[in-house]
């Protein structure tokens, strides 16, 4: 595995797990094309989507550790984040426009709080039309962008807490840790809703997946520094 503490020198063909610092407006596969392309690996795929606008921990696998994917996947994940209260966008984060604003002078931290815990436990948890979701062999996102809004299935979810850390009206800072397949903007959208409001995502940290950290992770920039080292151990 290679991180932020560890030797620069590995076999990426054979297989490892790399932990990226993904910022925001780069796409999860932006990351992976970037690599690919750096260091000419075959094989190689992310275990988890970032949305463009969300930065934080990213994990790539290459080699035969592609096959452990779906069990980075399977793990809990932890986000940090901004709620902007009063303001809804179609895609529930900042990718879209505006679509409605309202007041917030009557929306309390007390009352924050209280939607908040509302949303722990398990949830049915239906998926945004601007999300990479199937429907009919297309992503949802592609429907939305010809206005069309179509039916989807609720998915089973866990939310094991949705905290307030910061309340700054229309501004409230959270903390969430959740199972996979949690649509963290939803959250924010629903919140808002419950409120009155509306609301959506105005920033977006993936600080955990399961044991691994951000701390622990790669910026993108170090990739050039360290380029030539992990060159080394790529068998020609």
């Amino acid at each position: 595995m290679l991180h932020a503490g560890q030797k620069e020198t590995l076999d990426l063909e054979a297989g490892e797990v790399i932990l990226v610092h993904k910022p925001s407006g780069w796409t999860s596969f932006d990351i992976v094309a970037r690599l690919r392309s750096m260091f000419g690996i075959r094989k190689i795929g992310h275990a988890g989507t970032l949305d463009p606008k969300a930065s934080g921990l990213l994990i790539v696998c290459t080699g035969a550790m592609t096959k452990k994917m779906t069990d980075f996947q399977d793990l809990e994940k932890e986000y940090t984040g901004v709620i902007e209260l009063g303001v809804t966008t179609k895609s529930f984060d900042a990718e879209t426009e505006v679509v409605e604003r309202k007041e917030v002078h009557g929306v309390t931290s007390d009352m924050v709080e209280q939607v908040f815990a509302s949303f722990t436990g398990p949830l049915k948890q239906l998926p945004p039309m601007y999300s990479a979701v199937k429907k009919h062999g297309r992503r949802l996102y592609k429907y939305a962008r010809k206005g069309k809004d179509v039916q989807r299935e609720p998915r089973d979810v866990f939310i094991h807490s949705f905290t307030m850390t910061s309340f700054e009206s229309p501004l409230v800072g959270f903390n969430v840790v959740c199972s996979k397949g949690t649509y963290v903007r939803s959250l924010a959208h629903d919140s808002g809703q419950a409120l009155g409001c509306g609301a959506y995502l105005k920033q977006l940290t993936r600080t955990r997946i399961g044991d691994y950290r951000l701390e622990d992770a790669l910026p993108v920039e170090r990739f050039h520094t360290i380029g030539p080292k992990l060159l080394q151990a790529v068998p020609v």
